[in-house]
């Protein structure tokens, strides 16, 4: 469904800053897969991202999605066939426009023409009715502008806004680190709810590892542009967080030593 391979992306390439973000980074995914991914800062997780959605190209490698080659697909392209939620919840939506607004404005991607912020009875019951499943009360709130929502409102509204045209790929990239922990369960099964319901193929980047053990179907490791753990479900089954830590330091023959995540 989704082929990453040979992936590389250089920054700053022939100079004294030179950084290799992306090392022949190789990945495959299943339709319906829930990969979470793990690993230090600077270990090339948002750089992963940003090459999948086509904010730069890759200096070398492909990205086939759905049997389509997209490695030099133009990033509005791109958008139409995969959702990404980003940490900010800042990100993703409009802040001056009503919550009806911006999910006219996504859906409207699912139509011919231009976009349109025009909305029929049909389509705003549809979107009442959407909103409603999440037991938030915003389907109550259609006409308040989501600068004016919680962190954690705005990031179920940009969730319905990458799925209510179904994706092919969803990216979640780190969507609920911003969020007080009761906010981040709830915007979590939220996105369990959604994934499961639609067999949404979905890579999801995490800095908390008891998260990243557990949701999904399959967890990664990037370390210096690469993957260097990849566990199925069987495998990370019943794994604490010492046992991923001690296969990191197998594989890279050093401790871990990211903070954040594992203060998480």
């Amino acid at each position: 469904m989704l082929k990453i391979k040979n992936a590389v992306k250089i920054f700053a390439k022939d100079t004294p800053n030179e950084h290799i973000a992306l090392n022949n980074l190789n990945l495959s995914l299943n339709t319906g897969d829930f990969v979470t991914i793990v690993g230090s800062n600077g270990a090339g997780k948002s750089t992963l991202f940003n090459s999948v959605c086509g904010n730069f190209w890759l200096d070398k490698g492909h990205i086939i999605l759905d049997n389509e080659d997209i490695t030099y697909l133009p990033e509005h392209k791109r958008a139409l066939k995969i959702g990404r939620v980003f940490q900010d919840p800042m990100k993703g939506t409009a802040p001056n426009l009503t919550i009806e607004e911006n999910i006219a404005l996504a859906y409207s991607k699912n139509k011919k023409g231009m976009f349109s912020f025009a909305v029929n009875r049909k389509e705003r019951e549809m979107f009442r009715q959407s909103l409603s499943e999440f037991n938030m009360g915003l389907e109550d709130r259609m006409k308040t502008k989501v600068g004016l929502l919680s962190g954690g409102q705005r990031q179920v509204v940009t969730l319905l806004m990458c799925t209510l045209v179904m994706p092919k790929l969803l990216l979640l990239d780190e969507h609920t680190a911003a969020l007080d922990p009761a906010t981040a369960e709830k915007v979590m099964d939220i996105t369990n709810t959604i994934v499961k319901k639609n067999k949404l193929t979905t890579l999801m980047i995490t800095h908390n590892l008891s998260s990243a053990l557990v949701t999904g179907n399959r967890t990664i490791m990037m370390d210096e542009g690469t993957i260097i753990l990849d566990l199925s479900n069987d495998e990370r089954k019943n794994m604490s967080i010492d046992d991923l830590l001690n296969m990191y330091s197998g594989k890279k023959n050093k401790k871990f030593d990211n903070d954040r995540m594992l203060l998480n």
